[in-house]
């Protein structure tokens, strides 16, 4: 006995003998009926077992970077390798941590990019404190010429 897999539903309906009407039923004779059960009991059985790949199973890799910021916008990283310190202590400047947050996702990069917001505004008041005081001393230098 042979059976074939049909591989499309239109192969399903050709391999399939015509249904007769009911009055030829009892015409039929059980053996007719026999090739039309082992395809539709075929259909559950288990799938045939894949052979085991003898490529290597994917490796994970655990890195971890850690970029510490301070209100001054000096930043520093950090890289472990599992355990095993990679890099410690590495100063970066502040543009290349807005990029690479820009980069990995927007989340990260608005809740990098406040911190950044408050350290430019941090440094812009200490420019026009700096400013004020630098025009003091020309004004106290011009009366000293004078």
């Amino acid at each position: 006995m042979e059976a074939t897999i049909p591989a499309a539903p239109q192969a399903v309906a050709e391999s399939v003998p015509a249904v007769k009407p009911v009055a030829d039923a009892a015409a039929v004779k059980p053996v007719a009926e026999a090739p039309a059960e082992p395809v539709a009991d075929e259909a559950p059985a288990k799938p045939v077992k894949r052979a085991k790949s003898t490529a290597k199973k994917t490796r994970t890799v655990e890195l971890t970077l850690t970029v510490t910021g301070t209100m001054d916008g000096d930043w520093q990283a950090d890289l472990l390798h599992g355990t095993q310190r990679v890099v410690q202590g590495l100063t970066i400047p502040a543009i290349a941590v807005s990029k690479a947050a820009k980069e990995l996702h927007e989340d990260i990069f608005s809740g990098i990019e406040t911190v950044l917001e408050a350290a430019r505004e941090q440094h812009r008041t200490r420019m026009e404190e700096l400013e004020a005081e630098l025009a003091k001393v020309k004004q106290a230098l011009a009366e000293l010429s004078d």
